[in-house]
Parts: C-alpha cells; structure tokens; sequence
C-alpha cells in the first residue's frame, strides 16, 4: 500500500485490472495480458502505470475515447478527452472506414504502424477482425515497397538495431529494451528482403511485420516479442547514397567480422532471455541463411522462415492438393525453379515427408525431386561447382538448359516457382504442364506480386481452367469459361504464428524436422471439402487462429513426444490450452 500511495505521489497511476474482462480464459501476467505460456501462474493483479496524459501516450495501456466515465475520474483522465465514451468496435469500424479511403497500399501501411505506435490493442483488432483485407497491408506485397522507402517513412523505433558500432556492447544494447520477457525475436540482416534485395538497415520491416502477425494469428503478446534488424552495412549504392538512408554507409561486412557479431548477438540473446527464447532467422542471403541455421540449431531454438516455414506451408498445400488429383505424394514428380533457400528447403521437406509415408530412405525419394537453377537443371555432372545445400539434388541426368526443356524431359507433375523472378512461367510452360497432367499442380511462390513467377489469371487461362494453382503473393478470384477459380495463397502467415506458439507454449528447447512436418500436417487437415470443391488447397485466413491453434497443438505434441518440451506436465488438451494461452485485442476495464 506504502509503494501504491508513492507511486500515486510521483505522478503515476494505479490500475487495478478486472479479470472478469479477460478474454480468452488464459491466466493474466502481471501486465494484464493472456499469458498461459509463462510459467508463473500466479501474478499480482495491480500494476503502476503514468496517469493522464502520460497513459494516453501508453500505446500498451491507452484506449483513447473507449475510457469510461470512471476511469477517467480515477486516472485523471477528466478533461484531456471529449467528452464522448465510444466502443472498442465503433473505434474499429472508423479507423477501417478512413484506411479504405486510401488509394496507395503504402499510406495503409503508415496508417497502420502509426495506429500501433498510438494503441496497440486497437491496431491488433483491426487486424485480427480483418485479417483477409490487411494482412497485404502489413506484409506482403506492401511490407516490400516500406522497406525500400523506410529512411523516408521512419517514425520511430520497432525494435533494436544492433550495427557494427555496438560490437563488444550488444548484451548491454538488448538490456536497454524496455521488455524484459522475450518469447520471440525476429531478426533480419536486410540482405535479401523478398525479391527485393539488399536493403541493409532498412530491412526492419520485416522483423516488425513478422512479429505483427505472430500477435495476430498466432496469439503470442507484443510485449513478448522482439524485432532486430543487424546491420553491417550495405552494397547497394542507391542506398548509400540516399540521404534519408537510416543504417551505416558502408559496404556490407563479410567473413569473421560479420560472424563474430552475429555471434554475440546469438550468445547474448540466450543468456538475457533464457534457452526458451525463439529466434527467426529472417531475410539473409542463402550463403548465411543455411550456415546460421546448421551453426545454431543443435545450442540454440531456431527457426528459418525463408527455408523452413516456406517449406512446410507449400509442403501442406501439396499434400491437400492430393485430394484433388490421383495418386499419393511418393507418386508425384516435382521440379523447381529456384534453387536458393526457398526452393531446397521445401524439396527437402517434401522428401522427409515422401520417405515417412513411403517408409523409403530420403536419399531414395530425393530422386523424385528436380531443380532447375540459372545455369540449367542441376545434375551430377555439375555436383563439382555446386553449393553446398544444391548437391543433394544433382541427379543423373544429362544436361537441360532451360525450364521449358526440363518440363518437356522431366514430365513433373508439380511445378514449384520459387526463383524471385517474375514472369518466368510463360505460356509455353502452362501449356507444356496442362500438356500431360489433367490437373498440374503449379505454384508460383516468389514475392512481391511484381516477381510472381506467373498470375493466377495466366494460370487459369493457359491450362483452361485445369491448373491448381497457388502464389506467395494474393490474386483477386477469376472467371474462365463461365467458372469463378479462387486462387489459393501458399503464405507463410499459415505456419510460423501457429508454429512459434506452439514452441512457446510447450517450452520447447530445440527445433527438429518433425515439428515442421507436424505443423504442415495439421494444416492440410483444416481445408473442407467445400473449399476444395472450388479448387482451394488452402483455408481461408478468416479462420487463422483457430488454424494457429491446431498447428500450435501438433507442433506441441511432438515436441512433448521428441522429449524436448519443459513446460510440464503436458496440458490434457492441447488445442484448447493453445486457444487459452492467445493474447485477446480487447481492451482491459480499468477500476
């Protein structure tokens, strides 16, 4: 009582949170958030928190015109705001009104980082209720072009930025974060944003982005989560010669002095939050990525979204595929084009997969995959000048040239594009696949829609309708010879939010192949057969937290099954404790 009249004192306010207006039946933290992942269970219910103007410019705590009239007596709120008290809803339905106003996909975005910047949980209803309308909003397409114009958008900070200045500083420079219980940090070295390239510092909007939707459809708290952006520099000269470019003008660092700092950012991240603490690799170029990824993942739990959440999205679009054409997944033949950290991380998904329900050897069902990179399709003859993560794929084959000769030698029954070049499934290509297959499975992966490998219209059009088709990016439906197709969107969103808390939630220590297989599996199982009847392979995003739930309760299963879960005893049901541990949007009662 001592400490809650000083605190009263010093300009701050008491708020004694109601828990009856919790929602979601998760047990609170000490903020008042839905918190069953944590693993004390037992919190105060009475938090300080700055009074009157000060709580207003909380984006944690303000509710702006939803204060009631008793709340603003009691945080001395009484006078800074019109006079009016509105709903949660009538303050979403407002803010969606004037969002739709604008024309430019990139002040939608603005408007939305400055609405999370002002009151987060109003931000992350907006975009839970309209997840399908904003999802391209706050990610893909859009978070590409912000990213190549984030000097000139910049507002202030998302999340750290740990450069080359703070080498030998950077445990110090994650203490100065103002959340000290981390479950989550994306991080990004801007190398290879989308299709987009080196963007170096300006990367950052990934890792924000990404963590976004880990909220929103994956349920995990915003206070839980970290975005960090390492920034060693950049080689792309229009950038450096910007004068609003935000990161080191420099050419980016390379060999031991980019590894010695990604290092101790590893080694720091672990020691201040614990051996639970995710991290998501995110956006580095394929020389780094896959190097990270085999470096950390026997000490550390992590995750690559560019190579294993890809991988096991478009491995469930494929096994949901099935359904709608004969044969089993050992029976299909796959060609890639694109051999980087997309395209070998999904074949090799693929190929665990194959050899669990096969019950073959990977090294057998391997064959049944081909990639085609820039030099041609990748075979034994070229093993010598391949990268490391390419050799696996070098068949016995005599060498092709080109996609189109590749289809024609190969005959593949699923065409998979995951180049980051645009337009490079033509005509000639369509018609070649719909040539043999009555159903060819083609997904055009690559990002921003500009480097889609192909439209769905194009799709549609060239197969006559025959196509399955899915993208990385979103296509509006379309009509062909009197019939309405409904493109599917093979996007990453469907995975990581549902994987991440499943990680969480049963306290996992490490990532393994089988978690990813798992989570690819609950999501074929969630498209009816209504969706299928009009050619989808993917559910719709309306329904993603109870998709993130199943996903979250498969991965947990198998983490408790793999022996590496420690949040015990495991939970009777772990769908439900999935669905009680998300983070609920709606506002709090203040008494």
């Amino acid at each position: 009582m001592e400490n809650t009249m000083k605190g009263m004192r010093d300009g701050a306010s008491v708020l004694d949170l109601d828990p009856k207006s919790s929602v979601g039946g998760g047990v609170e933290d000490a903020y008042g958030e839905d918190c069953a992942t944590e693993d004390q269970l037992v919190t105060p219910w009475t938090i300080s928190v700055a009074s009157g103007y000060s709580l207003m410019r909380d984006p944690r705590h303000n509710k702006g015109l939803a204060f009631a009239e008793k709340e603003r007596d009691a945080h001395y709120l009484r006078g800074l705001l019109p006079p009016i008290v509105v709903t949660q809803d009538l303050q979403e339905k407002k803010l969606m009104h004037s969002l739709r106003q604008y024309e430019v996909p990139l002040q939608k975005y603005v408007a939305m980082m400055d609405l999370q910047e002002r009151n987060e949980r109003l931000f992350y209803k907006l975009l839970v209720d309209n997840v399908e309308e904003l999802l391209p909003v706050v990610y893909t397409p859009t978070v590409g072009e912000a990213c190549q114009k984030y000097g000139s958008i910049f507002r202030r900070p998302q999340g750290l930025y740990i450069s080359l200045k703070e080498k030998g500083k950077v445990l110090e420079v994650l203490k100065n974060w103002p959340q000290k219980r981390i479950q989550v940090i994306v991080v990004t070295d801007g190398e290879r944003i989308l299709g987009l390239g080196d963007l170096g510092c300006q990367g950052m909007g990934i890792p924000v982005g990404k963590l976004a939707l880990y909220t929103a459809l994956g349920g995990l708290r915003p206070s839980s989560c970290l975005p960090v952006t390492i920034d060693v520099g950049t080689n792309n000269e229009k950038l450096l010669k910007d004068e609003f470019y935000i990161g080191l003008r420099q050419k980016r660092a390379t060999g031991q002095e980019y590894a010695d700092l990604l290092h101790e950012f590893m080694r720091a991240a672990k020691q201040n939050y614990g051996e639970k603490v995710l991290i998501q690799f995110e956006d580095f170029a394929n020389h780094n990525a896959f190097e990270l990824l085999a470096r950390y993942g026997t000490t550390h739990l992590v995750f690559n979204d560019d190579i294993q959440g890809t991988a096991a999205v478009v491995l469930a679009g494929i096994v949901a595929a099935l359904k709608l054409v004969v044969g089993t997944l050992a029976e299909q033949t796959f060609l890639f084009l694109g051999a980087g950290e997309a395209g070998t991380g999904i074949a090799e998904l693929i190929a665990l997969e194959m050899s669990k329900q096969a019950k073959t050897p990977v090294e057998e069902t391997r064959k049944k995959i081909w990639l085609v990179d820039s030099k041609g399709l990748i075979v034994s003859s070229r093993k010598e000048s391949l990268q490391h993560f390419k050799k696996p794929w070098a068949h016995e084959h005599e060498p092709v040239k080109d996609l189109l000769g590749a289809i024609k030698v190969i005959k593949p029954t699923v065409l998979i594009g995951s180049s980051g070049v645009g337009k490079t499934f033509t005509k000639e290509v369509v018609e070649a696949m719909a040539s043999f297959n009555e159903k060819p499975i083609i997904l055009a992966l690559s990002n921003p829609t500009s480097q889609s490998e192909c439209t769905a219209e194009e799709a549609y059009t060239w197969s006559k309708g025959r196509a399955i088709f899915a993208s990385g990016s979103p296509f509006d439906p379309v009509e062909y010879n009197g019939k309405v197709f409904i493109p599917g969107q093979s996007n990453n969103a469907y995975i990581f939010p549902g994987f991440g808390l499943g990680l969480v939630m049963s306290g996992a220590i490490r990532v393994h192949d089988e978690m990813l297989l798992a989570a690819s599996e609950a999501l074929a199982r969630q498209v009816t057969k209504e969706q299928f009847d009009k050619g989808l392979i993917y559910p719709p995003f309306s329904s993603i937290r109870k998709i993130s739930a199943q996903i979250a309760a498969n991965v947990a299963a198998k983490a408790y099954e793999l022996g590496v879960a420690t949040q015990l005893p495991r939970p009777e049901n772990l769908v439900k404790y999935a669905e009680s541990c998300m983070y609920s949007p709606l506002y709090r009662t203040y008494r």
